[in-house]
């Protein structure tokens, strides 16, 4: 109890000159301490571990600075009729003429198709597989057991190009090119061998099949990352409703991986346009029997590069994937905010 004078810590208040220069006594105390400069900044406020962080990622953001958009400033090549001798600043300025040559070379229609076909499959496949296997090792109840073929399925992720070639060399052609262990199969069930390496037409199909394997782990590692972070009573409310395992896996774990596929999902539109060239040129190489549905982009500016020498049309291709790969962006972007704006990363 305090009395007629005395003042109650708890809601003391402090006066404040209002705009009459009078004071106002029901003004919080709080209200009136000075605001400490630099401690809010446009409604941030920095704490000392923050700075800390600003720290640990001045590595990355110089790394990209330098090696991601310094180089941008040779997008001017795209415009021009570039030599080494007179450099960027010094070249003749050519205008679009670089962009014409590739538009209308007579293989554009081709390599597009192939770059879009390719990477649809690639982007499909590799995600299917990866949702796939995340829910086969969720069910694996043994501990060592699922941690030993997680990281046996996520082997693959690290194998050069290079050695997958030799063994798909292996599989379709065998030695000096004659047989192979597919053929060999084959001819098990009495049909007939194939000479893979002249036979454009499934060549699609048994790049998406390396893909799936190359790639099938690696995000099946990701989406088992976004299991493990589903609540544990929700699988308990399943149990309780009766739901069965595969039940459970179709109605709340498929779901619940919505934001994270959608996210690889654009990541992988973003670059639909970018063929995988370590893969497909490892495997193919310059067989120009294959090029009517293995070439892509990125082959296609490779050989010009290396056949021809023009930087300007080289950099006009590369100028090309990357804004309309831009655009596919913010076109996968509204079309995800406008369907599932709960699984949106905007």
């Amino acid at each position: 109890m305090t009395g007629t004078t005395g003042r109650d810590p708890m809601t003391a208040t402090t006066a404040r000159p209002t705009a009459t220069g009078e004071t106002d006594p029901a003004t919080p105390a709080a209200a009136n301490r000075p605001m400490v400069p630099g401690r809010h900044r446009r409604g941030v406020q920095w704490r000392r571990k923050d700075y800390g962080l600003v720290i640990l990622a001045a590595p990355a953001i110089v790394f990209f600075l330098v090696f991601a958009y310094g180089p941008m400033a040779g997008l001017v090549v795209a415009f021009q009729d570039f030599n080494i001798k007179d450099g960027v600043f010094g070249s003749p300025w050519a205008g679009l003429s670089n962009f014409e040559f590739f538009f209308t070379s007579g293989q554009m229609a081709r390599i597009l198709r192939n770059t879009l076909v390719l990477n649809a499959l690639f982007l499909t496949a590799t995600l299917g597989a990866g949702v796939l296997l995340a829910l086969m090792l969720n069910e694996i109840r043994g501990t060592l057991l699922r941690r030993g073929l997680q990281s046996a399925v996520f082997i693959p992720y690290f194998v050069s190009p290079i050695v997958i070639s030799i063994f798909l060399q292996a599989f379709l052609a065998g030695v000096g090119g004659r047989g192979g262990i597919v053929n060999d199969a084959l001819n098990v069930f009495a049909l007939p061998s194939v000479s893979w390496y002249t036979e454009p037409g499934p060549w699609p199909w048994i790049l998406t099949i390396v893909k799936v394997w190359q790639l099938g782990g690696y995000f099946s590692v990701i989406f088992l990352a976004a299991i493990t972070s589903i609540p544990e009573e929700v699988y308990e409310a399943g149990v309780i409703d009766g739901a069965s395992r595969a039940q459970m896996a179709w109605r709340i774990t498929m779901p619940l991986l919505k934001p994270t596929g959608a996210v690889l999902l654009l990541l992988g539109v973003g670059r639909i346009f970018y063929g995988d060239f370590g893969l497909i040129y490892a495997i193919v190489g310059d067989n120009g029997i294959l090029f009517a549905t293995t070439d892509v982009i990125d082959t296609y500016v490779f050989r010009a590069l290396r056949t021809y020498g023009d930087f300007g049309t080289t950099a006009a291709i590369g100028l090309f994937q990357s804004v309309v790969g831009f655009v596919l962006v913010m076109i996968a972007l509204g079309v995800q905010r406008r369907y599932s704006k709960e699984s949106s990363i905007l």
